[in-house]
């Protein structure tokens, strides 16, 4: 399938590992021109490199604290004068600390939201009027599957991130009549170097029994995960909007 995305200039938060690096890698692979940031300059600068093999386009790569309005805010306009337009924002970033809900003090929940929710925010307030002058847009927000099924042992998640849900269908209205959609994506557990921290020298075993737990009987590879994000960002999706995507191998037991 065309996705249509050849010649797009896309932002992707949080790029220079994990999901994130894997939906620039796809992005690029589709035809986009590719900006990253991250904050650590010598993993940002292997991820540009492997952005770079997977497709012809342009990639800029920037560090960038993502808590930092304005470094967010300056990262968007120099994006926008390299690349001269912008159609695709995506917003990622790390998590807050696991631990159940009461383990944690009101300073920790502020530090979730700054962390979890408003980096998210400030992104796509910084790109909506470049969006608006392209005539096109997607905006994809990386949140968690604890938006949908909140998880005792993630508490400031199951917190902080609904928010985007929020403000996600806040958008919608206001952004459906400039051909821009909004949709959220929630990951469920995906083999990623932050996972394998998380777990340590446990890691296998650990994500071998999270994997019983998924009717799938596997985590995600970052790809699987960076293919429904490239679908939700291409002309095909462009009666989709204000939606949550879940990508969990089917581990949330709700109804969305």
């Amino acid at each position: 399938m065309d996705l249509g995305l050849t010649g797009r200039v896309a932002m992707v938060a949080g790029a220079s590992s994990g999901l994130g690096l894997a939906v620039a890698e796809r992005l690029a692979l589709e035809g986009c021109d590719v900006a990253i940031c991250g904050r650590d300059p010598d993993r940002l600068a292997d991820a540009a490199r492997r952005v770079e093999a997977a497709g012809k386009g342009r990639v800029l790569s920037r560090v960038v604290d993502v808590r930092s309005d304005a470094e967010v805010a300056q990262w968007v306009a120099v994006t926008v004068r390299e690349m001269g337009a912008l159609h695709i924002v995506v917003t990622n970033g790390a998590g807050p600390p696991p631990g159940p809900v009461e383990a944690f003090g009101p300073a920790d929940y502020r530090d979730a939201l700054d962390t979890s929710l408003l980096p998210h925010i400030a992104l796509v307030l910084a790109a909506l009027p470049h969006l608006r002058a392209a005539g096109w847009g997607r905006i994809l927000m990386v949140a968690s599957e604890t938006v949908r099924q909140p998880i005792p042992r993630y508490g400031l998640s199951n917190t902080a991130r609904p928010g985007l849900l929020g403000f996600a269908k806040s958008l919608v209205d206001s952004l459906g009549p400039g051909d821009i959609t909004v949709n959220v994506l929630a990951p469920g557990y995906h083999r990623t170097p932050a996972l394998e921290r998380q777990f340590g020298n446990e890691a296998d075993r650990r994500i071998a029994e999270i994997a019983k737990g998924i009717p799938l009987g596997r985590v995600g590879d970052p790809a699987d995960f960076a293919a429904v994000a490239a679908f939700l960002a291409s002309r095909p999706a462009g009666f989709v909007t204000g939606t949550v995507q879940l990508v969990d191998g089917g581990a949330t037991k709700g109804i969305p």
